[in-house]
């Protein structure tokens, strides 16, 4: 049999792997609820914003239940090996954009005419209706790239911003995204708008970027705000104190 080269899995899912042994292990049991995310990042050697890809990456495949304000249950798995996700996490998608388009709107900048100014504005309007805001948010990013006129950066920025379909991305929409969140957004899709209507490279380049960084907190913001002083993570079973065998991932 030919040998096979080794690749490096993504360190979200060597965490999704750690936690979802110890669940089969019993060491956090169904119906339980796991330590504050903060605690575990922390025993993990991993920042939160890794550790929270790992949870969702375990919400899909059915083992956990993670509520915002409320913590993360243990739950019995119900999904099946097809609902697994994929390599790249959400977050790091995230930062991928936040380079390409950043890129992408400097360049677009100078070459924006009023009628693009228009249409953009009129993009942001359809996206006030819940329905079809996601569409609109695509044609948002598409209608900035294609200024370009180069296919091979329109077809990337399409394929970055379909990422969100994928079962991970589904997933921290549902736990996060909200009637807040697409305010957020409305607002700093304004501020993009504005860069580009002053064509001004340097302004558009840092409007996109601090919306992906904006969207990047968003979805990594804290799990645990409305339990720390609850301390559930003393409650999880009768013998977990905080010296579970969890390997930290630092060194990895």
């Amino acid at each position: 049999m030919p040998i096979q080269p080794i690749e490096p899995r993504r360190l979200y899912l060597q965490i999704a792997d750690q936690v979802r042994s110890l669940i089969a292990d019993g060491e956090f049991p169904v119906g339980s609820r796991l330590p504050a995310e903060r605690e575990l990042a922390k025993r993990f050697g991993v920042s939160r914003p890794t550790f929270r890809e790992a949870l969702i990456a375990l919400e899909v495949e059915g083992y956990v239940d993670v509520r915002p304000g409320s913590g993360i249950i243990v739950t019995a798995q119900k999904r099946t090996s097809s609902d697994a996700p994929g390599d790249e996490g959400p977050l790091e998608i995230f930062r991928a954009r936040m380079l390409i388009e950043g890129e992408i709107a400097a360049e677009a900048a100078p070459l924006m005419k009023q009628k693009d100014i228009d249409a953009l504005e009129q993009i942001l309007a359809s996206m006030k209706d819940e329905a079809g805001r996601v569409e609109a948010d695509r044609q948002f990013h598409r209608y900035i790239a294609a200024k370009l006129g180069n296919k091979v950066l329109l077809r990337v920025v399409t394929a970055l911003f379909d990422q969100r379909d994928t079962p991970l991305a589904k997933q921290f929409a549902i736990d996060f995204d909200n009637a807040k969140t697409w305010a957020a957004v409305l607002t700093e899709y304004r501020g993009i708008v504005a860069a580009l209507a002053g064509h001004d490279p340097e302004n558009a380049r840092k409007a996109i970027r601090l919306h992906f960084q904006k969207s990047h907190n968003r979805w990594a913001r804290d799990l645990d705000r409305t339990t720390r002083q609850s301390k559930i993570s003393h409650r999880i079973s009768g013998d977990w104190n905080g010296n579970s065998p969890v390997a930290s991932m630092e060194a990895i």
